[in-house]
């Protein structure tokens, strides 16, 4: 059963992540679903693309039971391909971020050009906890959040609100949750107004800098997210965080 669907409304393309029951954990499977719809999303005659979420929470980060049974060298480098994706998708993507968001889920919130988050909504970095490190996702949330902002969150591994993620760069608005598709429509009514060329080569300008940090550190973070999860200690902790 597919983990994310698609859908066209007028000109953009909606992108769901629709694993409800899992609180939409990045899964291989889910990772691999988003891909295609991404590359869907690159061949339809659209202007730009809503990635959103089902069920109360907007994304779990990587899914922890996957990860214990079957490790993570394939889905660090999914998730990897995922982002970059999305960074070099010649559209522009907005994030409707609804409910709560961790860990790989926040990677993808930061790797789209817009993000507007209900303000009742938290962000965490919880790898720090879990004996892991945010590496791969690291890629594009450094280059959004402010330097001291990074430090304390990915630290610190706490809940913050979205008016703190807005402040320092994470998102680009916190709204209120009840104005969270008002804010959102106009936001997509300026995009869809751009010209595809122009929409194209504007964020091509704006995400070249990140795209190519990306391609030089990516192989060496997916190596390092795979070894951090494969490691005692983060197997411990991961399976003593299933059990709460």
């Amino acid at each position: 059963m597919p983990q994310v669907s698609y859908d066209v409304v007028g000109p953009y393309a909606r992108v769901t992540l629709d694993a409800p029951e899992r609180r939409n954990a990045l899964s291989l499977a889910l990772l691999d679903d988003l891909a295609a719809a991404l590359d869907r999303a690159a061949d339809d005659y659209v202007r730009a693309v809503l990635l959103q979420a089902s069920g109360p929470a907007f994304c779990a980060g990587l899914d922890l039971d996957e990860a214990l049974r079957d490790g993570v060298a394939a889905s660090s480098r999914r998730l990897a391909d995922v982002l970059r994706a999305i960074l070099a998708l010649p559209k522009p993507v907005v994030a409707r971020v609804h409910g709560p968001v961790r860990a790989g889920g926040v990677g993808l919130v930061a790797a789209c050009d817009v993000a507007i988050s209900a303000d009742t909504v938290s962000y965490a970095f919880t790898e720090a906890r879990l004996a892991l490190a945010p590496a791969v996702i690291s890629l594009v949330v450094l280059p959004r959040m402010t330097p001291r902002s990074a430090s304390l969150s990915f630290l610190g591994a706490a809940p913050f609100p979205a008016s703190e993620a807005a402040a320092c760069g994470l998102v680009t608005r916190a709204v209120p949750a009840g104005s969270l598709d008002d804010a959102l429509s106009a936001v997509l009514a300026d995009l869809t107004a751009g010209h595809p060329q122009g929409l194209a080569a504007t964020k091509q300008v704006l995400n070249a800098d990140v795209l190519r940090r990306f391609d030089e550190q990516a192989d060496g973070l997916v190596a390092l997210s795979s070894e951090l999860f494969a490691s005692e200690p983060a197997r411990a902790a991961m399976a003593a965080a299933r059990r709460r």
